[in-house]
């Protein structure tokens, strides 16, 4: 196991500091990070001081964004690689952050983290705590499901129960073809307490992102995948968001000033 520190940091020193961090873990691995301390700016978007956490050594597939005192859940790669990015403004707050990552199978902590490649011929997903409890709060996960190239993939979810907005903003699950996070290739975006219809991948790949913000949380999901021949049949898509009749909380608009400016920005690849 191994440790990403990030504390009283000097305006324009980030890169010196983080930049002979190793970072590497097996083929056949995932990277797990785990926060053990945070203490960054508070702001309900994070859009000031925070730290992004992207699977892969690109910032393509955003495992989520954190700011403020509270701890996320464990975070998982879909594959070895993983990426953390700081940025801070000039209005520095906070001590930093310690962090620390470690190589794991693939499944090997289920129970106690979410995400992950899945590439049997049928297999289940799950959120944090279920069924026991609700869901934590201020978790992101994201599973890769892999079929073979001749095959394409089905998703039914057996109980759904996520936080229920009009516009799914808060709490979500969002299902992709392929394997980043790519609005032009989602196939839909989830909330409420009613199951989505099954959904069929394009190709031999899909992406399901679950988020859930720091408020309310809600029972959870379990669903379920499995690898079908290319010529078995599909039916219509459902709406990229499905619409509930209730909203559970006033709309929040927020508008970044014209002279926010970022001062700062670093990596740190666990490649």
């Amino acid at each position: 196991m191994r440790g990403v520190h990030l504390p009283d940091i000097p305006l324009l020193s980030v890169i010196k500091l983080i930049s002979g961090l190793p970072s590497q873990v097996p083929e056949g691995r995932v990277v797990v990070l785990s926060f053990r301390f945070i203490d960054l700016e508070s702001d309900n978007l994070c859009r000031y001081d925070y730290v992004d956490v992207y699977s892969g050594h690109v910032r393509g597939q955003r495992l989520g964004r954190f700011c403020g005192t509270f701890k996320p859940g464990g975070l998982v790669s879909t594959g070895n690689k993983m990426l953390l990015q700081m940025v801070s403004d000039a209005n520095t707050a906070g001590s930093g952050f310690l962090a620390v990552f470690s190589a794991a199978h693939p499944h090997e902590r289920g129970e106690q983290y979410c995400g992950g490649r899945l590439d049997k011929p049928t297999g289940s997903f799950k959120t944090p705590n279920w069924p026991e409890k609700d869901y934590p709060a201020g978790v992101t996960c994201a599973w890769h499901i892999v079929a073979p190239k001749n095959q394409i993939i089905e998703i039914k979810f057996e109980k759904f129960d996520v936080e229920r907005d009009n516009y799914c903003r808060y709490d979500h699950v969002s299902i992709f073809n392929g394997a980043e996070i790519n609005d032009a290739k989602r196939i839909g975006k989830y909330c409420g307490d009613s199951p989505p219809a099954p959904v069929f991948s394009d190709g031999n790949q899909l992406l399901i992102q679950f988020l859930s913000d720091l408020s309310l949380t809600a029972d959870g999901f379990i669903g379920h995948y499995k690898f079908r021949p290319k010529k078995f049949i599909t039916t219509t898509m459902p709406p990229t968001t499905t619409t509930q009749p209730v909203t559970t909380r006033p709309i929040r608009r927020y508008q970044l000033s014209s002279n926010t400016i970022l001062q700062r920005a670093s990596n740190i690849c666990l490649c």
